[in-house]
């Protein structure tokens, strides 16, 4: 009987979740990374909610797991979208997020 051994790699795959906010009168996009999904869901929620149920706008800011030095403040009247989209360090392609009208 022969006896094998073998050496696993472990690949930590290093995640993180970007925040898109699309705003009246922009062509692009502003976006944040947090690398927790609670945390953005919980910005999410926060933009949502400010949308919905503020006539008057309310001052939101914005700041990036990824790029401490990163802070956004932004009008809620001003956003007109926002979505949530995994990003992985390993997954390759230039797809973006969200509906595309190309194949």
């Amino acid at each position: 009987m022969e006896v094998y051994i073998v050496n696993l790699l472990l690949v930590v795959k290093d995640f993180m979740f970007t925040l898109e906010v699309s705003l009246r009168y922009s062509p692009f996009p502003i976006s944040i990374q947090k690398k927790e999904y609670d945390d953005i869901l919980r910005v999410f929620e926060q933009i949502k909610n400010a949308m919905i149920e503020n006539a008057d706008s309310v001052l939101i800011e914005l700041t990036c797991d990824k790029m401490k030095s990163k802070s956004i403040a932004v009008l809620s009247r001003e956003i007109i979208a926002v979505q949530i989209y995994e990003k992985s360090a390993i997954a390759g392609g230039s797809k973006r997020p969200g509906f595309s009208l190309e194949s």
